[in-house]
């Protein structure tokens, strides 16, 4: 049984590959057109496209998305929103299932890759995590999202949990531009994308449903550090994550 899910996964793999070449073929003059436009326009008609992309893709590579939560963003805020980080298939689940206009840090080698490549940078701050100079900037550059309010979307385990824990350490960074923005925090937790599209396996994907919890806001306290604040948020994810590990 294992062999033949190994051959499946590859199958299934080359299918989603294929499927998305295809899919992104049909979205990319669409999106294209909406370079056009002034910030956040440009980037809300984005994201409405996004979704619109990733729920057809999604569903015809047998996995469907389930959103909850998505009443915790209120009309005429701006937020950080801070995922779990699983595997590859995360970006691609959580963008579209924000509300409104909003960017994902984002590995800048990605922006290289023809064609996908143009549209990953539409929905991105780029940062090259070797550099200290472009770490610097992508904080300036996501203060100037939150400002153009857009929310901003951010990883802070920074690379896929292959641990067997729940989460991985946070990163300071997410919770240094909170305190320094006072922008409230909410958490995103993503279920089943592991199973879908494994770290630790090259070239599989198996279908699976998929789903995103958006928590209630985590307003932050004058008084509160980056630390605390990491920490505080950290255990609401964690404990949240556990407690619905079953999440269909």
């Amino acid at each position: 049984m294992r062999i033949i899910r190994e051959i499946l996964g590859r199958i299934f793999a080359l299918w989603g590959l294929l499927i998305f070449f295809i899919t992104m073929l049909v979205a990319l003059p669409i999106i294209w057109a909406t370079g056009s436009y002034g910030e956040p326009k440009s980037t809300v008609s984005f994201v409405k496209i996004a979704k619109r992309w990733m729920h057809i893709y999604l569903f015809l590579i047998g996995c469907p998305v389930t959103a909850k939560g998505q009443e915790n963003f209120k009309e005429g805020e701006t937020y950080i929103v801070l995922c779990n980080h699983n595997s590859l298939m995360d970006v691609p689940l959580s963008f579209p299932e924000i509300p409104g206009g909003n960017k994902t840090i984002a590995k800048a080698e990605f922006a290289k890759i023809p064609l996908f490549g143009m549209i990953y940078k539409r929905g991105s701050v780029l940062v090259d995590r070797k550099s200290d100079e472009s770490r610097r900037k992508s904080i300036d550059a996501m203060k100037k999202v939150l400002l153009s309010d857009m929310h901003m979307c951010i990883y802070p385990e920074g690379t896929r949990n292959q641990t067997n824990k729940p989460l991985k350490e946070f990163y300071d960074g997410a919770f240094k531009l909170a305190t320094d923005t006072k922008k409230p925090i909410i958490p995103g937790i993503i279920f089943n994308t592991k199973a879908t599209l494994p770290a630790d396996k090259f070239f599989f994907l198996w279908p699976h449903k998929l789903s995103i919890h958006f928590l209630p806001p985590i307003y932050i306290d004058d008084n509160i550090s980056s630390k605390e604040l990491k920490e505080k948020v950290f255990r609401v994810m964690e404990e949240y994550y556990v407690e619905n590990s079953n999440a269909k």
